[in-house]
Parts: structure tokens; C-alpha cells; sequence
């Protein structure tokens, strides 16, 4: 159950010191916003990453109705604050539904993907224009958990590679009124859950 404010890789580190086993690893990176399940193979078990990775991965997220920024979560610098008193939840759980399904999405400027070598976060950071082609990802269930704007709680069941804060960004350009990502964690990673993290 890794805590807010880690690196994935700061996880590994400290599993490394405290069992004085060098090989280990994680089967899917969790932002350092975020809390929640991180598989951590050591010795051995290595070699089974890719059996282990999971496909599909549950978040619960907070989103925060009203305000966009650069890095589409609460890090990042307001780009812009619209008023969110006149969206319903009904038309909220409208939007969020349009999201179920096989869709396209742009991951966020300030990721770890690599373009000609360079991560996109490096080139957002220096100012540099951030362009990153869609992907496709299965998006197989939203839920509403608790409507409290300019917050909002959401179940996301989906698979691997789907960004949750794109997912935000996306939700509140669709409503009109922008959205960013103020807290994320992961519930649930393949077969594993938090129930079965430490």
C-alpha cells in the first residue's frame, strides 16, 4: 500500500534495503500523488513481471470541478476557474457515463513518456509544446461515490495505461467548466487488492 509523496521506484529502494535482496521491482508505476496497491516482485519473481502485470487497474479518485491546470492534477498551475454551481448531478453522471467504453484518449503533458528519448514531462517543464498521440483504452465502469462540488469521488475500473488525471481533464471539458485530479488510489491492481497489500 504505498504511501503519497513516493516514487515507485523509492518503494523498490526501501524493499531492497530492508530484505538485502537486489532484485526487485514493481509491475506498474504509481504517480508520487498517489496512494494505494503497487506489486512489487523481489528475488526470482522478476522474471514473472509480465505474467503479473495487470491489464486492469480500480482507482478512487477525487476530482475537483471548477479549476483546470497545466498538469491536470493538483500540482500543477491554474490555468483557468469556472463557477460549478449550476452542474447537477445528473448531468455530471451523464457525462462521466459517455466515458465508459472503448474510447481514445491524450495522456497528459506532463507524463513519462518519451518522445525522441525525452520524457514529455522534461519538455512541459521547459516550456516546450507537449503534443502526444491518443491511445486507446477500455474504460469498463465509472461510479459516482459522493457529490460534494467542486469535489466529486468517482470508482474508475479500467485497464492498463488509462490516465485517471486525462480522465479529469477530459470529464470537465466536456462539462464546461474544467476539472483536475486532487487525489488518486489504486484499489486494485489484477488479482490484487489493497486487502492483500501491506
Amino acid at each position: 500500500d504505498k504511501p503519497i509523496g513516493m516514487t515507485s521506484h523509492d518503494v523498490v529502494q526501501v524493499i531492497r534495503k530492508g530484505t538485502n535482496i537486489r532484485r526487485a521491482g514493481h509491475t506498474g508505476t504509481l504517480d508520487p500523488r498517489a496512494s494505494g496497491v503497487l506489486v512489487i516482485l523481489i528475488g526470482p519473481a522478476v522474471r514473472l513481471s509480465e505474467y503479473v502485470s495487470a491489464s486492469d487497474k480500480r482507482y478512487q479518485a477525487i476530482i475537483k470541478l471548477g479549476t483546470t491546470t497545466d498538469t491536470y492534477d493538483a500540482d500543477g498551475k491554474v490555468t483557468a476557474s469556472k463557477p460549478v454551481d449550476l452542474i447537477t448531478e445528473e448531468q455530471f453522471e451523464e457525462a462521466l457515463q459517455s466515458f465508459v467504453g472503448e474510447i481514445s484518449q491524450v495522456p497528459p503533458p506532463y507524463s513519462a513518456i518519451k518522445i525522441k528519448g525525452r520524457h514529455a514531462y522534461d519538455m512541459a517543464r521547459e516550456g516546450e509544446e507537449v503534443e502526444l498521440a491518443p491511445r486507446t483504452i477500455k474504460v469498463y465502469s465509472l461510479e459516482l461515490l459522493e457529490w460534494a462540488p467542486p469535489e466529486v469521488v468517482v470508482d474508475v475500473y479500467c485497464s492498463s495505461g488509462t490516465y485517471v488525471r486525462s480522465l479529469a481533464y477530459d470529464l470537465g471539458e466536456k462539462l464546461g467548466c474544467g476539472a483536475s485530479l486532487t487525489g488518486l488510489r489504486r484499489t486494485k491492481s489484477g488479482r490484487f487488492t489493497l486487502r492483500d497489500a501491506s
